[in-house]
This record gives structure tokens, C-alpha cells and sequence, in this order.
């Protein structure tokens, strides 16, 4: 490759976005833009608690973590969050303009300190991150700060004792110019609102994604409606995956693994809980997992069937009611907690991005990978991670790894193409 470095903007902020900046970097020849539409990196991943009981379960929770302060701490890897492409054009190299939607906290004077989201009397004005590795720890939606509607409320802004919250800052566009682009904006969860699981209507039916941060955070389990331990937990899989009905015929892969390792570490911290898995059938990929599916059955109890219906009981429990194959019957039985575990679907920004790139789009919804950088446009496209499917995160991390050295071969080739002299004749 030739002595001029090389730029590489990755879409998406995620597990496969930062492991695809992080290779792209050691290179040292390649510079590396994240563009990030929300205010923090890590995607959903970041959100995921440790399931290490006594030992490791290899769920990679801590992978994510560590991608994060590496790509941070990185000076040959440059940031932007809270941003989108408004244009993009192609002639030698991709310049793009990117709109980047202002902070309002600068990231070099905060402290972390919280007292804007303490003090804030609006909730969901002011969020706090998942990772202390990503600062600004926490950022403000305009969608619901009172400042944004009438100006009514600046309390954060007079508050925050380091100064460094602007409420009155502007957005900022910044052109780039790149030599490839790397596609990893990830997924999106099920909403599972339209299932007769009550999600939404009953306070202790949850999802997988809001157990996950409840562990993070409070190492043990707790009802949502009054902050107590659950003595009785149901896990649902598959809310949102191989069902006909949504036309989601794909397994979410993750699901299974994710929740088995929940159970067992809220039966290692909370022995007493009793806790029922309902499943079709339970995937176990991955390296070891089979072993540790093999270990944790004699604390976990399992039912072959997929429940239909869940109601409110008077002592705000939860009446859950399901086919019994083997008495031939149906069954109802009552918990203090409902997990969902809903499914990796397609990512809404999908058919915006294989109309920008003439990607292919898979029958699921997500997008095809692309082998040599060649999308039928332009040269120069990728794609990594779960943008192409449902992946764990050291599967994710393994894909994008492998997309940033076929990115690092494009850009090789490329450039001996550019150096090569004419053919005389």
C-alpha cells in the first residue's frame, strides 16, 4: 500500500461497529470515523449484565465493555455521536456530509457527577449510559426537555456545578472524505406490545433487554411494580422469532443461551426463586454452551410448550396459561415475574441503507453480506455484524473482524490499481 493513509467510516456504534474500527486501526495506516446516531456507543450490547456465577459463562458481556474503552482511548479512531449522513457522493472517494446533532454536555468538563438527571423533573430528559468508559455519561432528549417545548425548565443547566451543560448549542455538519464504508448499524428488538403477553399493560411482564439492565445494575432480579424479589419467574422464548404469524420464520440464536444464563445466576444470587423456562426448542450455539446447558438443568425447570395467554391475578401476580403435551390438557399456573425474550429483527434504517448502497435485502429483512466490497453500485461497501442476521456478540465480533480485513484487502488492491503505471503498447 502506498505511503498516504486511508479513511474508513463505519456506520454504527455497536459491538461490530467498534471491533471493525478497532482492526481497521492496528493497521496503522487507516484512519477510522464512527458515525452513531444515539448519544452512546456499545448498541444494545452494553446494555448486558455479567452472567458469571462462580465462574465464567462466556456470555461476552465484557467483551463490549472493552471494545468501548479501547475505541475511545484510540487516537487513530474519531467519534461522532448523535449523528446521521445527509448526503453522500462517489467519485475517486466517498465524501459525506454528516449532521451532527449537539451534545449540550460537553464530554471535557463533565464529571459524571448525575446531578443534571437528579435534579431534572421530567422523566426521560435527561439519560444516563451504560458504560463509564463513554462519556458524556449521560445526555439530553429534546423530544422531552421542557427547555425544548417553552423554555420552562433550565435546572440542569444551572445546576450542573462544572459548567458544562449548553442548552443553546447548535448542530454542526462535517464533511468527510473516505476511501471505503463499513455497514454496521445492527438490529433492533421485537416490541412484543401486540402479543397477549400483556407487555405494557402489566407491570411485571418484562422483556429479556430490561432483565439484562436490572442485573447490570442491581446484581439481583426485582418486580417492577414494587421493587420486591420474585419467588416465581417465567422465561418465554422465542416472542417474536419463528413465528409465522409475523412472518419472522428466522431464530434469534441468542435467546436461549442469553436467558438460561439469567436463570442461573438469579438461582446462584436468589436460590429461592423458583424459575420455569417455556420454550420450542432450545438452541444451544456457541462454544460450551452445551455443557453448560447440561449442568444448569436440575435448577432450571422446562416446559416444551409456548404459553397463549397471561392475566392479572388479585395479589398482583401473574396467571399464565399454557398446553401441557404430556397430560393433554391445558394448565394455569401463577408468577411473580413474566421475561420475554423477544427477537433480533431487522434494523429500520435497512431499506434506507440498500437504497443508498444498492445492497441486497434478504427475505428476513436484513441485509446480504458483501464478499469484495463491490455492492453493484460503487465499490467500497460493507457490511458486518448483526445487520446481516441474528449473531452472538464473540460471533459479531469474529464477523466484523473478518469484514475489516476484507476492507483492508480492498484498499490494497485499490491502491496498487491507482499506482500501476499504463500498459505500453
Amino acid at each position: 500500500m502506498s505511503g498516504s493513509k486511508k479513511k474508513v467510516l463505519v456506520m454504527g456504534g455497536g459491538i461490530a461497529g467498534l471491533s471493525s474500527a478497532l482492526e481497521l486501526s492496528k493497521t496503522g495506516y487507516i484512519d477510522v470515523e464512527i458515525l452513531e446516531k444515539s448519544g452512546f456507543l456499545g448498541g444494545h450490547a452494553i446494555q448486558f449484565a455479567c452472567k458469571a456465577t462462580d465462574r465464567c459463562v462466556s456470555c461476552g458481556a465484557c467483551m463490549v465493555e472493552e471494545k468501548l474503552k479501547q475505541a475511545v482511548e484510540n487516537p487513530n479512531i474519531h467519534i461522532y455521536s448523535r449523528s446521521r449522513i445527509q448526503k453522500i457522493t462517489k467519485s475517486e472517494k466517498f465524501s459525506i456530509d454528516i449532521i451532527i446533532k449537539p451534545e449540550y454536555i460537553d464530554s471535557k468538563m463533565c464529571t459524571g457527577c448525575g446531578v443534571c438527571l437528579d435534579t431534572c423533573p421530567f422523566e426521560g430528559s435527561v439519560i444516563r449510559g451504560f458504560s463509564k468508559n463513554n462519556m458524556p455519561l449521560h445526555t439530553i432528549c429534546e423530544d422531552s426537555c421542557l427547555y425544548f417545548k417553552d423554555k420552562s425548565c433550565a435546572k440542569c443547566q444551572e445546576l450542573c456545578p462544572e459548567g458544562a451543560i449548553n442548552l443553546d448549542s447548535l448542530e454542526s455538519c462535517h464533511t468527510s472524505e473516505v476511501d471505503a464504508i463499513i455497514a454496521a448499524t445492527g438490529f433492533q428488538p421485537y416490541n412484543p406490545v401486540s402479543k397477549p403477553y400483556g407487555y405494557g399493560l402489566f407491570d411485571n411482564v418484562i422483556t429479556n433487554l430490561e432483565l439484562e439492565r436490572t442485573l447490570r445494575k442491581n446484581s439481583t432480579a426485582a418486580r417492577p411494580s414494587d421493587g420486591k424479589a420474585p419467588k416465581n419467574i417465567a422465561f418465554i422464548q422465542c416472542v417474536g422469532s419463528r413465528d409465522v404469524g409475523l412472518n419472522h420464520l428466522w431464530c434469534s440464536k441468542v435467546c436461549c443461551a442469553s436467558a438460561l444464563r439469567m436463570a442461573n445466576l438469579i438461582k446462584m444470587r436468589q436460590p429461592d426463586t423458583k424459575i420455569t423456562f417455556f420454550y420450542i426448542d432450545v438452541q444451544t450455539f456457541g462454544k460450551n454452551f452445551q455443557a453448560f446447558y447440561d449442568e444448569i438443568q436440575k435448577n432450571i425447570r422446562q416446559i416444551r410448550a409456548i404459553p397463549g395467554d397471561i392475566y392479572p391475578t388479585k395479589d398482583d401476580r401473574l396467571q399464565l396459561t399454557y398446553f401441557d403435551g404430556a397430560k393433554s390438557q391445558s394448565v394455569d399456573e401463577t408468577f411473580d415475574l413474566v421475561v420475554l425474550s423477544i427477537g433480533l429483527i431487522p434494523g429500520q434504517d435497512n431499506p434506507d441503507l440498500a437504497g443508498l448502497f444498492n445492497l441486497e435485502i434478504l427475505e428476513t429483512g436484513f441485509l446480504a453480506p458483501v464478499e469484495n466490497g463491490t455492492s453493484g453500485i460503487c465499490d467500497g461497501i460493507f457490511t458486518a455484524g448483526t445487520v446481516q442476521g441474528p449473531m452472538s456478540i464473540p460471533e459479531t465480533i469474529a464477523n466484523a473482524t473478518d469484514v475489516s480485513w476484507k476492507t483492508i484487502k480492498y484498499l490494497s488492491e485499490k491502491d496498487i490499481q491507482e499506482t500501476q503505471p499504463d500498459a505500453q503498447i
